[in-house]
């Protein structure tokens, strides 16, 4: 059965950094792309970051570049998302994602193949 699960979330002010981790199992971790995903309230779910299956080409959302960085530890089954100087607008649900086997980066919804359950980060403002 294949399982993403997320940690790391939490409330924090703008301009802090948190650092969400995903640890996978039930799929071969290091033939995957990944990603992370997120959707806040009254909003559709949005692509932030993915990474190709070969962990060298990564794609961002204009939102976050610069801010945000993903990266995956194929000995650890494990996916990360570094998010640093944080606005209001990143408050939402994020979900770890798997893509496809051998896959590169992508950015919408169809393309994902297993939604980790999510973890809501909230900035105060």
């Amino acid at each position: 059965q294949e399982q993403l699960v997320e940690s790391g979330g939490g409330l924090v002010q703008i301009g802090d950094s948190l650092l969400l981790s995903c640890a996978v199992s039930g799929l071969p971790f290091s033939a995957f792309s990944l990603g992370w995903f997120r959707q806040s309230p009254g909003k559709e779910r949005e692509a932030v970051a993915t990474v190709m299956w070969t962990g060298k080409t990564t794609w961002y959302a204009d939102s976050v570049k610069g801010r945000f960085n993903i990266s995956r530890d194929n000995a650890k089954n494990t996916l990360y998302l570094q998010m640093n100087n944080l606005k209001p607008e990143d408050t939402a649900v994020y979900y770890c994602v798997a893509g496809s086997h051998y896959g590169g980066t992508w950015s919408l919804p169809r393309g994902v193949r297993t939604w980790g359950q999510g973890t809501q980060v909230t900035v105060s403002s």
